[in-house]
């Protein structure tokens, strides 16, 4: 005995789309106006927590988070903190005067750190890769001697 295969009609046919729309068409004026303002309450919050975290990830403030936009943002941020620990090296009321001559190189070697990751935003992405784990190896070695520098 041979089997006869089912056939299968289609589930949405072209009668069925034309009958959506004319839905749509119908219902949508009358629902858009009700739905769309918590619609955009729940961007504006979904953008907020996502600022938010992207801000605490790296350590900045939501206000500064302009600051640190584009590939090299998390090294930009790494710069400036490292920028600020120096800053409260230089002030603190017992440093020395290696601590302020350290401050001084650290600071200048800071400002080429910050450079360099500004040139690196238009090269092609595996040299800016290179040019990045360079800058962030440099910083590693930088923020321990500050830390040191600060007897933590």
């Amino acid at each position: 005995m041979a089997r006869k295969k089912a056939v299968e009609l289609p589930r949405f046919t072209p009668g069925k789309a034309k009958n959506a729309i004319a839905m749509a068409k119908v219902i949508a004026p009358a629902v858009l106006p009700v739905v769309t303002p918590y619609l955009v309450r729940s961007a504006a919050v979904v953008r907020d927590s996502w600022d938010r975290r992207k801000a605490r990830k790296l350590g900045v403030s939501v206000d500064d988070l302009g600051h640190y936009s584009g590939r090299g943002g998390a090294l930009h941020a790494r710069i400036a903190g490292a920028a600020n620990a120096v800053a409260e090296l230089r002030t603190k009321s017992d440093a020395s005067a290696q601590d302020r001559a350290f401050a001084e190189d650290a600071e200048h070697r800071l400002r080429q750190l910050a450079a360099a990751v500004r040139a690196s935003e238009r090269m092609p992405t595996a040299r800016r890769r290179a040019a990045h784990r360079a800058v962030n190896t440099e910083l590693d070695r930088l923020e321990g001697q500050v830390l040191t520098a600060l007897g933590v």
